[in-house]
């Protein structure tokens, strides 16, 4: 029954969902927004995932470090799927996979479009065949909301953006399989100019790119941009990375030291060397970056030292202070790690300095007392990780400059062919600092901090799967808006029942509690409240035949500050999705109402995007909003994708702030893409 059961839903997730990415997925995206308040701009995944699609990996030949790049198994699948290898030999089917411990049909159901155990294709070896039989792709994005901001208003006073609305997006890359790829990307932000003023040479941003993997000893190889993930994200780790969410098992940082960058982000990134060389046990990294950023630009004329108060991590260049704080700051980066891989363990020494052109001083705030300051700055850390049968241990112990010390250490544990369970505990003192940390914290970065945390995925039938966890966490020291040491608690429970092939249905409870400043105070110190948020969820998927699906989600969000600024928020959306399997058309159309109290209130809600990307907006206030997206594949090699979308606000004569502030109560973006593989 159980297999019968896989053979079903596998024909239903790689055809119905062979151009999205897995529900828990999305949940991560969004929850990942509602941390940072942003979206990144980092597509790398969506990339990787896009070109497992078109060369799946296989499981038969795959070794650890490539099933990590799925980022769907965790350390304790790949490690029981190897032993599994080991034990009983190659697997003659996908569905075999049932039968290793720890992999669940959720799982199986994730992973299948981007595995297959067939015999594996014979790969050029010579340098001269990688670059000479991969595939060739151009992609052009162009993009405008349609309504004229502000900032384009030439008839009003006042500061204007430089450039024209339209964003546009070119990239070109060329790869084979998963050895060899490069290319060149330009990246124009809207309000930025194109072949003048700031910008004469054409797109704002420019990054080139060549990585190649399996050189005999040398595993990676890297010019260019790339991205650097080190341990558990203490010290280092540039690339996509979550954090809290349904797939409570998935608390481990996975990823190789070295990954190729092209996305249009313009800061989560080094800009030079990097390679890794693999000799018998041994792995071992070297990478060296130069870079020039923008910054807060700072001129003090008490002391006669210039400096720089803040990253600008948004790469606009738009107004006259943003080009003016372009470039202004040079970064020389350097580092590396050393591995050693046992039978059932690995220990891992990583190290990287950082050195300014201007010192970095922040804000003269209390929140920022042990903040990083300073023209250099670099962090030691030792990572390390032991599977024993059912049982993964992880984790990472860290310091800085200033030897402030952080550690992080987890633990995957199936004790059931029905029951995994997480942890994760971290202990993150109050001054460590480190530039690109990103480990698995309540805070975007490790500082200031100490949890724990415990996730459970039981699965009590075929169809059924219960996820929770929970967090406690204390912060120390003080943080922004939040003017003394606090602490705070997280709760998730999400059930998914999952009868066929044609349904799946969940419903999801978090309540969280966390405390800042008392809003409307009136006194000279500022008093913390305790503020609770809670959020309920229901979506439904339902297959109706073999081109046509349709998705329901209801939400509810409560948030109450002890009675001051107390909020509701409903947002409710149905998907009309239209996917032939041997058809050149797609698309999806989505029809939305939303309604909250305020901002405190707001709802986001993942959308299908065009290829390489997707929208994560923020819903807040009263208003409708659908949108559109279309897929048009002219011939094997030539596709175009348009996407429409409109928000309409039932209660607002303006839309936006600032520069972005829209006359009226209408909101719409056009976006328009091709893409063409030779």
């Amino acid at each position: 029954m159980t297999i019968l059961f896989i053979v079903c839903t596998s024909h239903y997730a790689t055809n119905i969902f062979s151009q999205e990415i897995p529900v828990s997925t999305e949940q991560q995206l969004e929850n990942l927004t509602d941390a940072d308040q942003g979206e990144t701009e980092d597509d790398t995944y969506l990339q990787e995932l896009e070109q497992f699609r078109r060369n799946p990996i296989n499981l038969n030949n795959a070794d650890a470090d490539e099933l990590k790049q799925l980022r769907i198994i965790n350390d304790l699948q790949i490690a029981n799927l190897i032993s599994y290898r080991n034990l009983f030999g190659k697997l003659i089917s996908v569905y075999e996979l049932q039968a290793i411990p720890s992999w669940d049909v959720s799982t199986i159901r994730k992973i299948l479009p981007f595995i297959t155990t067939a015999a594996p294709v014979s790969l050029a070896k010579e340098a001269g065949q990688r670059f000479s039989e991969g595939d060739h792709s151009l992609l052009l994005r162009v993009s405008q909301v349609l309504e004229k901001a502000s900032g384009f208003d030439k008839s009003t006073s006042g500061t204007k953006y430089l450039g024209s609305p339209q964003r546009i997006f070119f990239r070109y890359r060329y790869t084979y399989k998963n050895l060899l790829q490069y290319g060149l990307v330009g990246d124009k932000d809207a309000g930025e100019q194109f072949l003048k003023g700031a910008q004469k040479k054409g797109f704002d941003f420019y990054s080139f790119h060549l990585f190649a993997r399996k050189i005999g000893i040398i595993q990676s190889l890297a010019l260019g941009d790339f991205s650097v993930n080190m341990g558990q994200g203490l010290i280092q780790w540039q690339g996509l990375a979550f954090k809290k969410s349904v797939d409570v098992m998935g608390v481990k940082r996975q990823s190789a030291t070295l990954r190729p960058y092209s996305s249009a982000g313009e800061f989560y990134f080094h800009r030079g060397a990097g390679i890794t060389i693999k000799k018998g046990r041994f792995e071992s990294t070297a990478f060296v970056s130069f870079r020039r950023l923008g910054g807060n630009f700072v001129a003090d004329t008490v002391n006669n030292e210039d400096f720089v108060s803040s990253f600008l991590t948004s790469g606009y260049h738009r107004t006259n202070s943003e080009v003016e704080d372009r470039n202004n700051l040079t970064q020389t980066a350097l580092g590396g790690n050393i591995l050693y891989r046992g039978n059932k363990w690995q220990v891992g020494v990583n190290a990287i300095h950082y050195q300014f052109s201007l010192p970095i001083i922040k804000r003269n705030e209390p929140y920022n007392l042990y903040a990083i300051s300073g023209r250099q700055w670099y962090n030691l850390s030792i990572d390390y990780s032991y599977t024993y049968k059912n049982l993964h241990f992880f984790g990472e112990a860290a310091a800085d400059k200033n030897f402030n010390k952080a550690f992080i250490n987890g633990l995957l544990l199936s004790v059931d062919p029905r029951v995994d369970v997480s942890f994760v505990q971290r202990t993150i003192s109050k001054g460590y600092q480190a530039i690109n940390g990103n480990a698995f914290t309540e805070s975007t970065y490790p500082t200031n901090e100490t949890g724990f945390y415990v996730g459970i995925a039981i699965r009590p039938a075929i169809g059924w799967r219960f996820d929770l966890y929970g967090d406690i966490y204390k912060f120390p020291w003080l943080k922004y808006l939040v003017d003394a040491p606090s602490h705070g608690k997280d709760y998730l429970a999400q059930l998914t029942y999952t009868p066929n092939r044609q349904v799946e249905l969940y419903t999801r409870f978090r309540t969280e509690t966390k405390q800042s400043n008392q809003p409307d105070n009136v006194s000279v110190t500022n008093f913390l409240a305790t503020i609770p948020k809670k959020s309920w969820r229901t979506q439904i998927s339902y297959k109706l035949n073999t081109s046509f699906s349709v998705r329901n989600r209801i939400e509810l969000l409560w948030y109450d500050n002890k009675g001051v600024n107390k909020e509701n928020g409903f947002l409710s959306f149905f998907d009309f999705i239209y996917k032939p399997m041997m058809k050149p058309i797609s698309g999806v159309l989505r029809l939305q109402y939303f309604e909250t109290d305020g901002y405190n209130s707001r709802i986001y809600a993942y959308e299908n995007d065009v290829l390489y990307s997707y929208s994560i907006p923020a819903f807040s206030d009263k208003g409708f909003r659908y949108y559109l997206t279309l897929n048009y594949d002219l011939t094997k090699k030539l596709s175009f994708w348009l996407r429409w979308a409109q928000t309409i606000y039932k209660n607002r004569n303006t839309v936006g702030s600032g520069l972005d502030e829209i006359q009226g109560s209408r909101r719409t973006e056009v976006k328009l893409q091709a893409r063409l593989i030779l």
